[in-house]
């Protein structure tokens, strides 16, 4: 079969053009994608399962009709089950639990015809904002092979900035989307709460802050993505408002004028590196430009309230799991079993009431009336999408000997993002910014809870107006 040389010049929907109109066979592009990740997985170490066989037996049984018929794609190990291989959520306790079906997201992409043919690296039990763990190693940042490539879905937005595929299953309980796509220069929108399926297993992720999306070179490949997997399925606890329109028509069409809050400085007060800042702050200078209204603004809430009640959320729900994978083997799971982090969460969790965990949730719904009422004076909440660089590797990882100098990395890393989980409001990260070093840094934007069209329509002038996807990391060498 012969390589597609022409594949970096499309996005997921380009490539499925190409299929469409015959220019170019699904199984190309297959052996395509599948000798990148042979070229490219051994300098970024993104790939924690390869499914060739599976991707080229799709083809083979002949693919749907579907509006990304063709178009190779990849999974995070994480946050969705592929029938007849492990979940292994990044850890060596699940690196033999095969699931016995599909996920009802995964079931959508399928039934969208795109090709799966692996998965991707994810911190242990999604636990980091970087992608270090005991089962698979460090994922290295294409961009700089020394630094995080982020995480949750450090694994996904690696494949994509490497060039393997255009588009990556990604989920984001608190961040897990949008850091990566900062850390790797790639558009990354966490959609609204319930936008996309959680099940069958589970009605909802994490007590409500995770959902799963994709992370994208393209602008309209996101918006696509979300318009074949969004809507609820039976049994599901609740749902996200309904779309006005296609997402993927939004992005073509013009966000008038905005009025957006400029956040400078996080909830929690964590230092924001200069770099961070000045990707947000030529951010407003731009969007100033295209005539939208930017003023600064600090958001309300009570941080050392709000981080417990996130921990008491990710905590039990991480204990739970694990307490089912007890269960089913007729045993208990030992510390050795696990990482450093995870085990502190369960140890954590055991130690909590069920008062904690409905004081939790109060909480989580008070913050969002008070963002809720921040909206009705601003359309958009601008800020950085991280607050550093992304770090060396190894200070992340989740087998840490010290659980104090992680939980500090990661307050100082990432103390943007949360927010939105907390709230369940869309929030993207678009790649504005490149340091002199050639560093991607990310802007975050957050709309209203429901109002995914307001970010395409926004994300798409900025694209339109600062194109980003031709630039690519050096994996020479």
């Amino acid at each position: 079969m012969a390589v597609f040389e022409a594949y970096d010049e499309h996005d997921a929907i380009g490539l499925a053009d190409l299929v469409k109109r015959g220019e170019v066979s699904a199984a190309d592009l297959l052996e395509t994608a599948i000798e990148r990740v042979e070229q490219r997985n051994p300098i970024i170490n993104a790939m924690s399962q390869n499914l060739f066989d599976h991707g080229r037996e799709a083809i083979r049984n002949g693919l749907p009709e579907g509006p990304f018929r063709g178009v190779p794609f990849l999974l995070k190990d994480a946050a969705g089950d592929l029938a007849g291989y492990p979940t292994t959520n990044g850890a060596r306790l699940l690196k033999h639990d095969v699931a016995k079906a599909d996920s009802t997201i995964i079931e959508r992409y399928k039934a969208a015809g795109l090709v799966i043919f692996g998965k991707t690296t994810t911190p242990e039990f999604s636990l980091a904002a970087s992608t270090e763990t005991s089962l698979t190693g460090a994922t290295r940042n294409p961009w700089d092979r020394g630094r995080v490539a982020g995480g949750s879905s450090g694994g996904a937005a690696a494949v994509v900035a490497a060039g393997i595929v255009p588009a990556a299953h990604g989920s984001d309980g608190g961040g897990s989307i949008r850091i990566p796509a900062s850390c790797c220069g790639l558009f990354g929108m966490k959609p609204t709460r319930a936008r996309n399926p959680s099940g069958p297993k589970i009605g909802e992720g994490w007590g409500s802050l995770s959902v799963a999306h994709v992370l994208t070179r393209s602008v309209r490949d996101s918006a696509a993505m979300l318009d074949v997997t969004q809507g609820m399925a039976p049994g599901d606890p609740y749902c996200a408002p309904a779309r006005n329109r296609p997402f993927l028509d939004e992005v073509t069409t013009p966000p008038g004028k905005l009025r957006i809050g400029y956040q400078t400085l996080p909830v929690s007060g964590a230092y924001v590196a200069e770099p961070c800042r000045q990707a947000a702050e030529e951010a407003v200078k731009l969007l100033t430009s295209l005539g939208h209204e930017v003023e600064q603004v600090s958001l309300p809430g009570d941080w050392q309230v709000l981080q417990q009640s996130l921990w008491v959320l990710v905590a039990t729900n991480i204990a739970r799991s694990i307490g089912v994978l007890a269960d089913k083997r007729g045993s208990p799971i030992l510390p050795s079993e696990v990482d450093r982090v995870t085990w502190n969460a369960i140890e954590s969790a055991y130690k909590m009431t069920a008062y904690e965990y409905a004081v939790a949730l109060h909480s989580i719904h008070h913050q969002s009336r008070l963002m809720a009422a921040v909206h009705e004076k601003f359309d958009i909440i601008l800020s950085p999408t991280v607050a550093t660089l992304p770090p060396k590797l190894g200070v992340h990882h989740t087998d840490t000997d010290d659980i104090g100098v992680y939980g500090a990395a990661l307050a100082a890393f990432s103390p943007f993002t949360q927010m939105f989980n907390i709230t369940g409001a869309p929030s993207m990260s678009v790649p504005l910014h490149w340091t002199e070093e050639g560093l991607p840094v990310g802007v975050m934007m957050s709309a209203p809870f429901g109002r995914e069209g307001m970010l395409f329509r926004l994300a798409g002038q900025l694209e339109a107006e600062r194109p980003w996807f031709h630039r690519r990391p050096d994996l020479q060498g």
